[in-house]
């Protein structure tokens, strides 16, 4: 019985939230605060006008963390629902603001813009997905 219990208690949208919440924290701390790239920071010229890129670094560290810790909460999917716009938050405000930047000073951003885009609807895609049954309750073809 121990094991049919463990079995049902995995989720890959939680896995998802974990594993993709992680990721935001790391590349926030270590590729934003630790080691901002040229082209990051020439994209994103328009906002760190106004907001320094280490705030915008600490951002994701914090939506990722949050995103991963929402992932961890088991039959609670209004959490999972925040850790899911934890998720989107980040890469949708990338999408808008290297698509500005692709428009007007940095026609090279729009790679990064179309990248983080998809990605940002890819969020939203999963977000609406249900887990599949567990076997047991799966229709017989």
């Amino acid at each position: 019985m121990w094991g049919a219990a463990a079995r049902s208690a995995f989720s890959r949208r939680r896995a998802f939230l974990v594993v993709v919440g992680l990721g935001w924290a790391g590349y926030g701390g270590l590729g934003i605060v630790g080691n901002p790239r040229y082209g990051t920071a020439r994209g994103l010229a328009d906002l760190t006008q106004y907001v320094p890129l280490d705030a915008l670094g600490w951002m994701w560290v914090v939506c990722g963390l949050a995103a991963a810790t929402a992932g961890l909460v088991v039959n609670c999917p209004r959490v999972q629902g925040l850790g899911y716009v934890a998720l989107a938050v980040p890469a949708g405000l990338w999408a808008g603001v290297f698509s500005a930047a692709a428009a007007s000073t940095f026609p090279p951003a729009v790679g990064s813009a179309c990248g983080w885009g998809a990605f940002t609807i890819g969020v939203v895609l999963v977000s609406g997905m249900d887990d599949p049954p567990p076997p047991y309750l799966r229709k017989v073809r």
